[in-house]
């Protein structure tokens, strides 16, 4: 019997299976499987021909891809966050936690480092061990220090592990994007609000989270460039870092409307919100000064809800979360090139009838 090549049984480019080698050479699929892995009692013309057949359409070699594929390592994607008691890691989590979920049900594994402050030894630390455990991609909110920088640096160049920065980014790097918020265009975009509800004028506070948090002064410096050029009659009465604690945020507040009972405004750009609503009973001032702060957790909605903050600037911390290790799947897996370095994040303003 005159075998049929695969082409002609319209089976292409793809690899062919025990049964169309069965079929090609009359027998059963039973038979081919024995003779192609020598076991069994067969009749050795037969067996001849069916190895003929099989190696003629390169069964061979697809069986060994195939179980080179089967072989091949898990994927593992590191992730590194900071600040991770704050509240606004819980969307951030949230989504990490889902991209963790998809991950693994197409096969990769996603490895989770929590640091708790904005400090480069935390993070080079957390770094080394997703090193160690074997990722192949980083993603990570990077403290913004020559510290993380040659790490990302030797990650990238040297160790050809492609590094996605989210929520905060860091220049004079290899990594291959950014996922976040354009921090100086909300921090325009507050100034705005601020100029608006205040009618260009009056006292103006600004609370800073961390000095060595690149968002913070990001967004502080959106907000002095707008309050400059659009709002020149508004007064600011300097920035003060609060550490995202609720308690240094009350302190701020409180010490700064007794000695100035007349601010008009105050621009929150850290962490620890709930400490205006305490700060405010504190004082008691006979006009409360328009406040601005940032992320839509549970809290802060509650704070808009109470009157306590006029405005909130939502950062899609859930996206935050969830786009980077996925993205960092697709180039890992798939040898995709992202699109765009710069994946920015939508700015959306809340206030206590939308949130």
């Amino acid at each position: 019997m005159q075998s049929k090549g695969l082409h002609q049984m319209g089976g292409g480019d793809m690899g062919i299976t025990l049964q169309q080698i069965a079929d090609m050479a009359g027998v059963s699929r039973g038979t081919v499987d024995r003779a192609l892995n020598n076991r069994g009692r067969i009749n050795p013309e037969v067996a001849e021909r069916i190895k003929k057949i099989a190696e003629e359409n390169h069964y061979e070699s697809n069986r060994k891809k195939k179980k080179a594929e089967q072989q091949e390592e898990t994927p593992k994607i590191g992730v590194v966050t900071q600040l991770c008691k704050s509240s606004f890691m819980i969307e951030v989590n949230r989504g990490i936690e889902k991209a963790k979920s998809d991950l693994e049900d197409r096969g990769a594994k996603l490895l989770l480092r929590e640091c708790q402050r904005v400090d480069e030894n935390e993070e080079l630390k957390a770094i080394n061990e997703l090193v160690e455990e074997g990722i192949c991609a980083l993603a990570i909110m990077p403290a913004d220090s020559d510290v993380i920088r040659s790490r990302i640096n030797q990650l990238t160049e040297e160790e050809h592990i492609p590094v996605i920065t989210f929520n905060s980014d860091i220049v004079g790097t290899g990594r291959v994007g950014f996922v976040g918020m354009d921090n100086e265009k909300s921090g325009r975009t507050a100034a705005g609000l601020m100029g608006m509800m205040c009618r260009g004028k009056g006292k103006i506070l600004i609370i800073i989270g961390f000095f060595a948090n690149r968002i913070n002064g990001q967004r502080v410096e959106g907000f002095v460039q707008e309050v400059k050029k659009t709002f020149p009659d508004m007064e600011l009465l300097g920035v003060q870092s609060s550490n995202d604690d609720a308690d240094e945020v009350e302190a701020i507040i409180a010490s700064s409307l007794e000695k100035e009972p007349d601010i008009a405004g105050i621009f929150l750009v850290s962490s620890g919100q709930t400490g205006v609503r305490k700060a405010l009973e504190k004082v008691k001032p006979e006009v409360r000064p328009y406040i601005i702060a940032y992320d839509t957790t549970p809290v802060n909605v509650e704070l808009l809800q109470d009157n306590v903050i006029d405005f909130l600037i939502d950062q899609e911390a859930y996206a935050q979360g969830n786009r980077p290790p996925r993205i960092l799947f697709e180039i890992v897996r798939k040898k995709r090139r992202i699109k765009n370095e710069f994946m920015y994040t939508q700015i959306n303003i809340k206030s206590k009838y939308n949130a």
